[in-house]
């Protein structure tokens, strides 16, 4: 059992390492927040959360008012921020999450993470998923009002290769077929994407528009969005 106490000072504490199908995956302790690293590259941590938050927000506001419990795919668990979000708006029905990494939905279960994720997690309308996104949308006949997408650092910064077909345009059809007509795809980038905004387009979207989060040093976080026609 990883040893969870905290330290007095701000280096990187491994707290868990795992080897799955998809490489590794690392759950660090820097000062009060958590780092999630995958194949020796940083993911994401604990340390903000805005952009995340603006992902379900967002994503909610661009449907219609009238829309009764819509439903919300988030795609990757990630530190929960999203997920969290979710469940605190009671106007979402169910709460579907799909995450691959079965060592990041331990975390949250049962380890440190369940502060961020515990009450979310024991929320009636939630369910994980745990399987590969891409292919899941490719393959399901689930549909969902809103698509919540944050598997990786954005269109134009993936860590995992594969994870780029999903900004592909068979992976934004798949998207948009597992969408209800009037939904709304929501991605969170790292960065800005213009060539993205016009993939969208291509692929049929409508009302494509990008919600910037400043971050202290660098690029914007934004959150992609676009709805499929009625």
């Amino acid at each position: 059992m990883p040893d969870f106490a905290r330290t007095d000072d701000s280096s990187p504490v491994t707290l868990d390492r795992r080897d799955g199908p998809y490489g590794e995956v690392v759950l660090r302790r820097r000062g009060d927040d958590f780092e999630i690293i995958a194949n020796g590259c940083f993911l994401m941590d604990t340390s903000d959360g805005r952009s995340e938050r603006l992902l379900i927000d967002a994503a909610l506001a661009a449907l219609p008012a009238d829309r009764t419990a819509p439903s919300v795919l988030i795609g990757g668990l990630g530190v929960g921020f999203s997920l969290a979000r979710a469940a605190a708006e009671p106007r979402w029905g169910r709460i579907a999450v799909a995450e691959r990494e079965r060592a990041i939905v331990d975390w949250h279960r049962e380890g440190p993470l369940c502060g961020i994720s515990g009450a979310a997690l024991a929320d009636p309308r939630t369910g994980i998923l745990t399987v590969d996104l891409v292919e899941y949308l490719r393959t399901t006949t689930d549909r969902y009002d809103a698509l919540c997408l944050d598997i990786d650092n954005g269109p134009d910064w993936t860590v995992t290769e594969d994870n780029g077909t999903l900004y592909s345009p068979a992976g934004l059809a798949a998207c948009r077929e597992r969408l209800t007509p009037g939904g709304v795809l929501a991605v969170w980038s790292a960065q800005p994407s213009g060539n993205f905004e016009q993939a969208l387009r291509n692929a049929g979207f409508i009302s494509v528009r990008t919600e910037e989060v400043s971050v202290a040093r660098g690029v914007p976080d934004v959150v992609h969005l676009a709805l499929r026609t009625l």
